[in-house]
């Protein structure tokens, strides 16, 4: 159980299950259908002792949110809470006697919130998709702090969602002319040695929320033949949202560490990462 706080939603069964339930809730599924289909996805939660009040907290506040609260669920809300046996949970994980002592209040104020009907039904939410902001292949430049050219080659694109994700590898190009397609062909991934990273591949899904911002500091040079696929729901990367900080700042950092400590002794061709001259592949996976 992956818990930040004692607020009622502060653990990752809370954020997870009550997210999921509105993504169903949005793609127009009833509450019923809903709440079968989580409880029916989730068994190991629900028998896990620790973990199972999460659960059924997270379905009973989006029950609640939507006007369509079970007597049953509200029931057993009810009887958690009143026997203590969330309270019992958290001193047995070796919680503090404070963090005890504020978790009990706010379970008061939960139990009360879901005792009184909510006005209105939250409204479903229309699903906006977005274009990704840059196609497979292409091959980012950038100024470096030093003077000269970096880069980053967009490995996927994922086209028909909300978010618009593009897999995006950031080389060791470091070269005072501007780079074309066959040099970032010919790179290699940036491997990140400086501060607490050890060894962290440079290959990110990039969120676009925030290009704008970063916009004005990216050139696209052409389009390299990236023959490898890559899923993104069989994908184990990170996510990025700020290119200027994740892309941009993590090159000149690695690059200003290097001139005091060795650059890191793994390497990894963009080459061996497409596959350029090998067969093709539905997974990828790099830690």
């Amino acid at each position: 159980m992956g818990t930040w706080g004692t607020a009622i939603s502060s653990n990752d069964t809370y954020a997870d299950i009550f997210g999921s339930f509105f993504e169903f809730y949005n793609e127009g599924l009833e509450v019923s259908e809903i709440s079968k289909k989580l409880i029916a996805d989730n068994q190991d939660l629900i028998n896990d002792k620790e973990d199972c009040n999460n659960f059924w907290f997270a379905l009973a506040k989006a029950q609640w949110e939507c006007k369509e609260l079970e007597k049953g669920l509200l029931e057993k809300i009810e009887q958690i809470i009143i026997s203590n046996s969330d309270i019992e949970n958290w001193k047995q994980l070796g919680s503090s006697e404070k963090d005890i002592e504020k978790r009990k209040i706010l379970l008061e104020k939960f139990l009360k919130k879901l005792q009184t009907k909510k006005p209105k039904a939250r409204k479903r939410k229309k699903k906006i998709i977005r274009k990704p902001v840059f196609e497979k292949g292409d091959c980012l430049t950038f100024k470096l702090e030093n003077g000269n050219y970096g880069g980053a080659i967009v490995l996927e694109a994922i086209y028909e969602t909300e978010y618009g994700h593009n897999l995006i590898a950031t080389t060791r190009i470091n070269q005072e002319t501007k780079p074309i397609v066959k040099d970032f062909e010919n790179s290699e991934l940036l491997i990140l040695n400086y501060g607490n990273w050890n060894l962290r591949e440079c290959i990110d899904w990039y969120l676009p929320i925030r290009h704008k911002k970063a916009s004005n500091l990216i050139e696209n040079i052409g389009k390299a033949d990236i023959q490898t696929e890559f899923d993104i729901n069989k994908s184990m990367l990170g996510h990025m949202a700020d290119f200027e900080i994740w892309v941009i700042e993590l090159v000149n950092t690695q690059f200003q560490s290097e001139k005091t400590k060795p650059k890191p002794n793994k390497t990894k061709t963009i080459k061996s990462i497409t596959n350029k001259n090998g067969k093709r592949k539905n997974k990828w996976k790099f830690w």
